[in-house]
């Protein structure tokens, strides 16, 4: 399955991308990147219609797992998705910048 599917490094993730979180809602709470779309992976099957279907996505979890499946998911459905190798924790350990949406110190669960 991997190898019919795009996958990137947190590095290799344009400044302009648009990112898919689909991470739980406790996990989003405490640190997304900024910009972020967010919809949990057991609501993409019915809630893929409010990803963008024109331009490339960048699908992101925790560290690479749930975001593969939602990229192969939303690959099969037509969307032009990208995985993101590494999810958060990744994105953590390259010091990029993450916000939180409980007013406590942004942080990767």
């Amino acid at each position: 399955m991997n190898e019919d599917i795009n996958q990137v490094t947190v590095d290799e993730i344009p400044a302009d991308a648009k990112i898919l979180d689909v991470r739980e809602d406790y996990e989003w709470e405490a640190g997304h990147i900024k910009g972020a779309q967010h919809i949990p992976l057991g609501e993409v099957p019915e809630r893929y219609g409010e990803v963008p279907l024109d331009e490339d996505v960048y699908v992101i979890c925790r560290a690479g797992g749930r975001s593969l499946k939602a990229t192969a998911y939303l690959q099969d459905a037509g969307f032009d998705v990208i995985n993101v190798i590494g999810g958060m924790g990744a994105w953590a350990d390259a010091e990029k910048p993450i916000v939180s949406e409980n007013g406590e110190e942004p942080r990767v669960l």
